[in-house]
């Protein structure tokens, strides 16, 4: 029976990366061009890059307990659990806190809002999308170990048909080397030179083109 492997198009892919690079843009000129004092820009900054990681390690926890239930094994402990889930609690708390808690322009505070949950959703997209990626590529590597198991001798006959067919090719210009030695040879025999051969520049030139 033939293995279904599942892979996300390349338009998907796409838009994936083209939204999350978004999300980052949006961020990083908010950020820029935050209107408060910078140690309030750089508590944001902190806690926009906590989110994020904090985000990929969920969605990594997430998908290693579903693989971990499907195969009936256990993967993580307790405190990890705790420490993944208490890391998203906190990054989400303390960084909305931050930004609810500053004095500056409600507009403002409402666009740095939108964009640290629009970069939130796009980083558990793109981490959804890398690991479904890297599990195809382990798929496929397993289907071709276990066909080169199953048919040992399909390598060798590949590499002796691919002998077979260099051969003609290898014959064809050892007898093209052989006929232009014997021409140079024709040629040198009957030639009357009138200078010394190291200073012929014909008879150099047709030697050069024989040593390559």
């Amino acid at each position: 029976m033939q293995l279904l492997i599942h892979r996300d198009s390349r338009p998907w892919q796409l838009q994936v990366w083209i939204s999350f690079l978004i999300a980052v843009f949006l961020c990083a000129v908010g950020l820029a061009n935050f209107p408060g004092q910078d140690l309030e820009r750089a508590f944001m900054v902190m806690g926009y890059f906590f989110c994020l990681s904090a985000a990929f390690v969920l969605t990594k926890y997430l998908r290693d307990q579903e693989k971990s239930k499907a195969e009936g094994k256990l993967t993580d402990t307790p405190m990890f659990k705790l420490v993944v889930w208490g890391g998203v609690y906190l990054a989400m708390r303390l960084t909305g806190w931050g930004s609810w808690c500053m004095a500056i322009n409600e507009t403002y505070k409402a666009s740095l809002g939108v964009s640290w949950l629009y970069l939130i959703t796009c980083s558990f997209t793109l981490a959804k999308t890398l690991r479904d990626r890297h599990e195809a590529d382990l798929s496929e590597a397993r289907m071709a170990g276990r066909s080169a198991r199953s048919n040992p001798g399909r390598a060798g006959q590949e590499a002796g048909t691919a002998l077979e067919q260099a051969q003609p090719k290898r014959r064809a210009s050892q007898a093209d080397s052989a006929a232009a030695r014997a021409i140079f040879n024709n040629w040198l025999s009957t030639r009357r030179a009138t200078q010394r051969a190291d200073q012929d520049p014909e008879l150099l030139a047709r030697t050069r083109v024989l040593d390559t």
